[in-house]
């Protein structure tokens, strides 16, 4: 199965199954907008509290924070979003489509390490187990050259970009031949700046209402109350306040299901710390953070770096965390290093002094700040694609299912009466209730239990019980685990133990 297919496999199986809808689906849905349905919000809740748990449960120096989504509109001129929050954009003549313009030409490297890819996948074959693919990569003169050529191509990309060169970039569509991918064609339109801030009014009637903005990220609302925070908290440097929430981007080309959204989620934890100490903490969370994500069992090898060659104005050290999505390699998580760019804008704007005391230097100074921003929505992404699995059985049969983290599943047990009658219903109403409390479970009745096996598998539920005649005789009930489809025979009242112990083994 190739990439293409596979990821729509994916978002079939997504809405077949509960767990994400386009939005407004009765009115012909609404572009790049999408519902999480009732398995979705629950593997989204449980993603959000696994991270919250390891941010700021398991640190005693960092603490919470949920901001407001609406803020003052100086927030955003001080923060540079006001004139600076753009993206290239494109439009194609014949299509009448529009794009971002750097996002063609990043859709164009792509296309150059695919066939990097093919040449090492070639020479695999070729040499079998003899195979040295680092020597190939670094010796091989056609990689050699697709490298020299990926690297021509984004010096001059990201140096238009950092000079505002929109001509530059339009030339460099046109050296590279790059068509629409709609029309086919190379009719290409000026490139212009376009501003990613949703914005609306606040106030009673329009012509006396504010404009404001819809948050484009959560940071701002960390960054404004820095000093609310430190004080109530008497926090001492270092430390964080994290938070999760939604932003808004109105994004040009929005696309790869919920990869690239205009509504989405973000869980962010800024953490402050004396200047000059800020690329050690950067090093130190760049490691904490790829740890969380192994932590729940996914290859080190679906994992990288990506360090940021061009860094935006206000960092001085920035990397990304990508993971191997069905269409490639891309950000999962961004770790930066900010200096202090940002408290000491808020400073400037409010007229407000924002620094800290540090006692164990007998100064003050504005913190320097390390930021982690994870998108809730990627990684939800991220999971669901590594999860799903299509086995063929010993029996010839076949099954998909979900092999989420356990920990992570929407649900964690699934009750199921052998039949609906002889008591067994209401026996297993009973196990249900004395599960409720502690987990999230899932009673179902209808059709054959195999039939319910597979809906179970398909929602990812690592156990299922299974209540049946000798259940009624002796409290025994069968327990089926989702990977191994293994089925073993214990006491009722030991599910509590099985279950807790199934979901437990996550360790940060």
């Amino acid at each position: 199965m190739n990439q293409e297919d596979f990821f729509k496999k994916i978002t079939s199986h997504a809405k077949e199954y509960g767990f994400i809808f386009p939005s407004s689906e009765i009115y012909d849905g609404l572009s790049a907008v999408y519902d999480y349905a009732q398995n979705g919000v629950e593997l989204k809740n449980n993603i959000r509290q696994y991270w919250w748990k390891a941010m700021v449960q398991m640190h005693e120096n960092i603490v919470g924070l949920d901001a407001a989504i609406f803020m003052h509109p100086t927030v955003w001129k001080a923060s540079g979003h006001v004139d600076a929050f753009n993206d290239p954009m494109i439009d194609n003549k014949d299509s009448k489509k529009r794009y971002r313009a750097d996002v063609l030409v990043e859709d164009h490297i792509a296309k150059i390490e695919d066939k990097i890819d093919k040449e090492v996948e070639k020479a695999k074959k070729r040499f079998g187990d003899a195979f040295d693919e680092q020597q190939f990569i670094t010796t091989n003169s056609r990689v050699l050259g697709y490298k020299k050529e990926i690297e021509d191509i984004s010096h001059r990309l990201y140096s238009a970009m950092e000079q505002n060169d929109l001509a530059g970039i339009k030339q460099l569509i046109i050296d590279l031949g790059i068509v629409c991918p709609v029309s086919g064609s190379r009719n290409w339109t000026d490139v212009r700046q376009f501003n990613l801030m949703f914005a609306t009014q606040m106030g009673s009637v329009a012509e006396g209402a504010n404009e404001i903005y819809l948050r484009p990220e959560t940071a701002q609302g960390i960054f404004v109350n820095y000093l609310n925070v430190q004080k109530t908290g008497r926090m001492k440097i270092p430390f964080g306040i994290a938070q999760t929430g939604k932003a808004f981007r109105n994004e040009i080309v929005a696309r790869q299901f919920i990869f690239r959204m205009r509504e989405f989620e973000q869980m962010e934890m800024q953490f402050f710390v004396r200047p000059g100490t800020e690329l050690e903490w950067f090093a130190k969370w760049k490691e904490e953070r790829l740890k969380w994500h192994l932590s729940l069992g996914i290859p080190a090898s679906m994992y990288r770096f990506h360090d940021h060659e061009k860094l935006a104005h206000y960092a001085n050290a920035a990397t990304d965390i990508e993971f191997e999505f069905p269409f490639g390699f891309k950000e999962l998580e961004g770790i930066h290093s900010r200096t202090d760019f940002d408290l000491s804008r808020h400073a400037e704007f409010s007229g407000k002094k924002i620094q800290y005391f540090d006692p164990e230097t007998n100064e003050s100074y504005t913190p320097y700040v390390i930021e982690t921003s994870i998108g809730l929505d990627r990684m939800f992404l991220a999971m669901f694609s590594y999860a799903y699995t299509e086995e063929k059985l010993e029996d010839g049969s076949e099954r998909v299912v979900m092999k989420f983290p356990p920990l992570l599943a929407p649900y964690k047990v699934a009750i199921l009466p052998l039949v609906k009658k002889d008591g067994m219903p209401e026996k297993a109403s009973m196990i249900m209730s004395a599960l409720q409390p502690d987990f999230m479970c899932q009673y179902e009745e209808k059709d054959s239990i195999g039939k319910r096996y597979r809906r179970q598998d398909a929602i990812g539920t690592p156990i299922c019980v299974t209540i049946d005649n000798q259940t009624i005789e002796d409290n025994t009930v069968t327990v089926r685990d989702r990977d191994t489809m293994e089925q073993i025979r214990v006491n009722a009242d030991r599910l509590h133990e099985i279950v807790r112990e199934k979901i437990s083994h996550v360790k940060f």
